[in-house]
Parts: structure tokens; sequence; C-alpha cells
């Protein structure tokens, strides 16, 4: 058994995989396997209106660089 390993990012709807050069008739198994925690970080992050409203206001404060503490590493 040979196997061709590929990274992928589905886009509505469908993966786009690369062309592979296979002889007709060829018989491919496929298994997907899906970054789960992408996804639920992301699934939380926007599961509740609360989370919600403070990812959005995180987001506005990161626009704002008087807000950013800046570190010394030399004070370190």
């Amino acid at each position: 058994m040979n196997a061709i390993k590929y990274s992928a990012t589905v886009k509505n709807g469908k993966l786009d995989l690369p062309f592979i050069d296979l002889p007709e008739g060829t018989v491919v198994e496929a298994i997907l396997l899906v970054n789960q925690s992408e996804l639920d970080e992301t699934s939380y992050l926007l599961s509740s209106d609360a989370n919600r409203r403070n990812l959005i206001e995180s987001l506005k404060e990161l626009k704002q660089p008087q807000n950013y503490i800046y570190v010394d590493p030399s004070a370190f």
C-alpha cells in the first residue's frame, strides 16, 4: 500500500485537492482527519452572546495601540 498525504481547507463545502496522476480504475481509500481543536475553539468563542460580545470587544481593543503593554526583555 502506498500513501499520499495532503493538507487542504474546505471552501464552499468542497475539498480541493491537487491532481494525482493515477491509472484509470485505481481503487483508493480516503481517510479525512479534521483538526477538531480549531473547530472547537471557534465554536466555543461564538457559542453564546456573552462570548461573542467579549470576542468583539477584545478585537476592538487590539486595534488601539494605547492599550498595548510593552515589556522590556532586558529587564528579566
